[in-house]
């Protein structure tokens, strides 16, 4: 069906021919998995790139962007929505479209009462939002129906046992810890009263090893079918991944993965053997958080990263096969979020406070502590003492081999394992967004890494920050906001009318309209009036020299809503939706940004190329 707000293909030709005189080779719409749309009569309350709509929506894109940029894509916690705690291997069955298994490809092991049923139920139904709480239940007794119908069928069994047999280094200990949630009664290891099972692939001698051999048969032969059932619903997904994967690749859409810093509650348990005992991934204090932001991730041991040798440890196989998986499933290439975490990570003490006063320090930057001194890459004589250890500039002088040794995760790898999976280092998208350390810093340049620059983040009153047009290099993906920020038009309206708004009103006028002749009526107009600030805000993107755009969905599709406001947890965030009717929404006039952007670069760039100024008019 085609949808009211298709383009013409000459519309499409042109907004493609516009972008690459701007020197784009990327633009790819932000927008998680969850936040995708339903058709009618399938809103099940959560959101897959798999269903119907999913397609609909990679379609629809297809006439503006190249590229998807989806969020984390793992099994996320039953009590917690946020992608970012989600798992590094499983991925979420909540992306299961459970319209398809009603269907005659499947057998109809899913039966339309049951689906329908879901749909009716949905207490956000074509409400533009999620029902996690909801979902998770009604969405694992529907799967349950489906294994048990597909059990009974010869449907796609050599398949579904290659799969297992080519996951089982994952699949094995991801669906034994199914089986002990349901033993313990709950899916948060930590607060499991039988301390075997916290610690079954953890033994420390060969008595343990034999006694958690034997706890590890018994445990799988009592859940046999339920471990088998976690293992189905990850099969369904992976082949509902590869047909949508194929499916956008044929619409010339890449889809981008999201590699989160952290490891989930599975994980953790699953590897625990290859974390730093009593250490914590954090941030340290900063404007926004006076003591630190203690995530409670564990960090991996640098010891179980590398060897002695500089071979991978058992640790750095393990990130490598995850990174290679991403990749091979992913032909866009993989976002890593918090880039600092696998260079130059932050690290506290478990029980305290992410403050150097409490013993917290940067894990390869630390010379001086008692602790952390074996892990430093960074000598005492390399560091500023009069700043403090969690200061980005402290590290003040490194060697080349110094700075090989910070990037070296990133080299052996991240960037070997996309090489492997025929990729190349700009597969990788670096989220590098605030202040880096020296080091980070360092290996960003020497490996030529894409980072990130996001304008709503500039500081206006600092002439060369990096986030400001000018100052923004090519080989970066540029945004004016994530999904951490206020949609462009709430930005906007904050800045009417203050001081702030006037400094960023200065810039934009100093760098898009460095030829006009009304320099002032612009600056006056773009502080009182926030459509026009919204405008050139979203034109500065596109004007600048960065070869890839990013624009998350709530930005391109106009829609004055927020996806997630960092800090809070609970079923209401996170759960932004595209609403299931978003082909009747307007969004962002694209060929008016491209023609501003265009005369923006001056009178002699748009003469050269005057023909398509007029073609977006």
């Amino acid at each position: 069906m085609v949808g009211i707000s298709l383009l013409k293909k000459d519309d499409t030709k042109v907004i493609s021919e516009a972008l690459k005189a701007l020197g784009k080779e990327n633009f790819a719409l932000i927008i998680h998995g969850s936040s995708f749309p339903s058709k009618e009569g399938e809103d099940t309350g959560f959101g897959s790139f798999n269903s119907a709509a999913g397609h609909d929506l990679i379609d629809y894109a297809s006439q503006y962007f190249n590229a998807l940029q989806l969020g984390p894509a793992g099994k996320t916690k039953s009590s917690d929505p946020s992608p970012y705690c989600g798992t590094i291997f499983s991925g979420n069955p909540l992306f299961i479209d459970l319209k398809q298994l009603t269907e005659k490809e499947w057998g109809h092991i899913l039966s339309e009462e049951t689906f329908k049923k879901i749909v009716a139920e949905n207490p956000n139904r074509d409400k533009g939002k999620t029902a996690y709480s909801y979902i998770s239940i009604s969405q694992m007794n529907a799967l349950k129906e489906a294994w048990n119908n597909f059990k009974n069928t010869k449907l796609l069994k050599k398949e579904f046992e290659k799969f297992k047999k080519e996951n089982d280094f994952w699949l094995s200990n991801d669906s034994l810890y199914e089986a002990l949630s349901i033993e313990n009664n709950g899916d948060y290891w930590y607060i499991w009263t039988n301390e075997t099972d916290k610690n079954l692939l953890n033994p420390k001698n060969e008595e343990e090893k034999k006694l958690y051999k034997s706890r590890i048969e018994e445990i799988k032969s009592k859940y046999a079918d339920e471990i088998d059932f976690y293992k189905f619903c990850q099969f369904v997904l992976e082949q509902q991944n590869e047909e949508t994967k194929k499916f956008a690749l044929k619409k010339g859409i890449k889809m981008i993965a999201d590699r989160q810093v952290a490891f989930s509650d599975r994980d953790a348990w699953a590897y625990q053997s290859l974390f730093l005992d009593g250490w914590y991934l954090g941030c340290p204090p900063d404007y926004f958080s006076k003591d630190g932001q203690a995530w409670g991730f564990p960090v991996m041991d640098p010891d179980k990263m590398f060897n002695k040798d500089g071979s991978l440890g058992e640790g750095g196989v393990l990130m490598k096969n995850l990174y290679k998986k991403m990749f091979k499933e992913n032909p866009g290439g993989v976002r890593i979020d918090h880039i600092v975490g696998l260079i130059d990570p932050w690290v506290y003490k478990a029980g305290k406070k992410p403050m150097c006063e409490e013993g917290a320090g940067r894990l390869y930057s630390s010379p001086e502590h008692p602790e952390l001194s074996r892990y430093a890459i960074a000598r005492i004589e390399d560091l500023d003492q009069t700043l403090e250890a969690d200061k980005e500039k402290r590290v003040k002088t490194l060697s080349d081999e110094q700075i090989k040794l910070y990037g070296r995760l990133i080299e052996k790898i991240v960037i070997a394992a996309a090489k492997e999976c025929g990729m190349d280092k700009n597969a990788i998208v670096c989220e590098d967004l605030g202040t880096l350390t020296n080091p980070v810093d360092a290996v960003m340049k020497k490996y030529e890494l894409q980072g990130m620059r996001l304008t709503q983040f500039v500081v206006p009153e600092k002439p060369e920050h990096p986030y400001r047009c000018k100052n923004i290099t090519e080989n970066v993906w540029n945004m004016v906001g994530t999904h951490d920020n206020l949609p462009i038009e709430m930005w906007a309206e904050s800045m009417i009318n203050t001081h702030e708004g006037y400094l960023h009103a200065k810039n934009l006028v100093e760098d898009l309209f460095a030829e006009a002749d009304n320099k002032d009526d612009i600056i006056v107009r773009l502080t009182q009036d926030k459509d026009y600030l919204k405008f050139v805000k979203l034109t500065e993107i596109f004007a600048s020299k960065a070869k890839n755009v990013q624009i998350f969905f709530t930005d391109f599709f106009q829609i004055k809503d927020v996806y997630n406001r960092p800090g809070t947890s609970g079923d209401q965030n996170w759960s932004l939706r595209l609403p299931n009717n978003f082909r009747e929404l307007t969004p962002i006039d694209l060929n008016a940004l491209l023609k501003a952007a265009i005369i923006s670069r001056g009178k002699g760039f748009a003469t050269k190329h005057a023909i398509l100024i007029e073609k977006l008019s």
